[in-house]
């Protein structure tokens, strides 16, 4: 089956020494999705989680594996504004070369350790969290949440959204963050509140998403109205095809693989603590005021078992 042409979208924006940024390919690639011919969906969806086979196997092997041709993963390349594939490939090699920390090989020395008990399940679980947090530690996304608390620190109000399986996130980030940044405002959307809980946000605001498959209709209808009035979004999910993400100023695509029946959300609040972690560090002293002050009147009001 033959691609329908398309039109292209502007060229991927180059780096410092003519390099073109993983996130900003996967960006483009989210946008572009939803417009895209079946084919090219097919071969886009693979990119998108496929990076490391992207950029170290032939184009006829990531083809084979995307199942559609050669020429359509040459067309995608195009599509986004690179002159080839090769072109296109590259920014994928030197994106992956940084790899994640080391973290992510533990998994498997824990398999060795353990490897005397008959309780795979455990097995699994760690296996997959060690290398969930591992793909989470890469150079890409060290840049994305340095740029994602300069926003949050910028913004007059900053609200927080996750329904059903992903609200325990968005809790953790607004309890945490509340503590250092007041401006922080939990979004419950509770007996159809969500329209007045949204309405005091607009531009120099920031919403913070998190949302992984099955997607909330909430989070979606949260999204739409916050970017109706402006609002900037920062965006956790668990792929760059997720539906939150058009329209994102800042995407995190985390992992979330486990042998659970429920997605694993260990990377999301991993990220909530590096995020939350950074804006102290960066941000102005009287975040550090805020928490200190925190403590104190939790102390104060008996909230601490004193232990000795």
């Amino acid at each position: 089956m033959l691609d329908h042409d398309v039109q292209e979208v502007g060229s991927p924006s180059p780096e410092a020494g003519g390099t073109t940024r993983l996130d900003t390919v996967n960006q483009q690639l989210a946008e572009a999705y939803p417009e895209l011919s079946p084919q090219l969906k097919l071969a886009a969806g693979y990119v998108l989680e496929h990076p490391v086979e992207i950029a170290f196997q032939s184009i006829r092997k990531s083809a084979a594996a995307a199942e559609v041709t050669a020429s359509t993963l040459v067309r995608l390349a195009k599509r986004l504004g690179f002159d080839s594939y090769e072109q296109f490939r590259e920014v994928f090699q030197s994106a992956v070369q940084a790899g994640p920390v080391e973290l992510s090989g533990r998994a498997s020395q824990l398999r060795t350790l353990a490897s005397q008990t008959d309780d795979q399940v455990f097995l699994d679980v760690g296996d997959a969290a060690f290398d969930n947090i591992g793909r989470l530690f890469t150079a890409d996304n060290q840049a994305r949440v340095r740029d994602a608390a300069r926003l949050l620190l910028g913004a007059e109000r900053i609200a927080v959204v996750g329904f059903r399986d992903t609200f325990a996130c968005a809790y953790h980030f607004a309890y945490v963050g509340r503590i250092a940044m007041p401006n922080i405002q939990l979004i419950r959307g509770q007996e159809g509140g969500l329209l007045t809980e949204l309405a005091p946000f607009g531009e120099g605001d920031v919403v913070v998403a998190f949302g992984f498959e099955p997607y909330c209709a909430e989070t979606m209808r949260a999204l739409e109205i916050t970017r109706a009035a402006g609002v900037s979004a920062i965006v956790v999910t668990d792929t760059m095809r997720s539906p939150l993400v058009p329209g994102a100023s800042i995407t995190f695509n985390v992992a979330n693989a486990t042998p659970h029946f429920f997605p694993s959300i260990l990377s999301a609040i991993t990220l909530i603590e590096v995020l939350l972690a950074e804006c102290v560090a960066f941000g102005p002293d009287g975040l550090v005021d805020n928490v200190a002050g925190f403590e104190t009147r939790m102390r104060q009001m008996g909230a601490y078992v004193e232990n000795g």
